[in-house]
């Protein structure tokens, strides 16, 4: 079973150079070890999800600009996370706000290619199937 996701995770993005913390606002009215708990819906950019760092997407318009200035050596550029859609899948059996719960194995996709994965759940007591 996989571990229920709340605000304090640690993401990381497969373009992104560093790990970021996730934040869930209390929104929801639902605790899990005392912290806020997530569902799918929780992917709004600067939001919920923070900056990882530095991007190296040549799909970010940024990074794909500062590479053409650099003669086509790949420069990173600062990441601005742009997730359109909610985590997939979660856990379609667990509803909070609605909506299934966040657990560790979802995955959100960022519009430059990027695949966000959660590294740290935030807590280890609750698991959801």
């Amino acid at each position: 079973m996989a571990m229920h996701v709340c605000s304090g995770a640690m993401l990381q993005c497969s373009f992104g150079v560093a790990p970021s913390t996730f934040t869930v606002l209390p929104i929801n009215r639902t605790l899990t070890s005392n912290m806020p708990a997530a569902n799918i819906m929780d992917y709004v950019p600067l939001v919920n999800i923070l900056p990882f760092g530095m991007c190296t997407s040549p799909a970010n318009p940024t990074v794909a600009s500062a590479t053409a200035a650099a003669l086509g050596v790949l420069t990173p550029m600062p990441c601005i996370p742009a997730t359109a859609t909610p985590w997939a899948p979660g856990a379609p059996t667990v509803l909070l706000a609605n909506m299934p719960a966040l657990n560790n194995t979802s995955k959100l996709i960022c519009s430059y290619g990027g695949v966000i994965s959660v590294i740290l759940p935030g807590q280890f007591t609750e698991m959801i199937p």
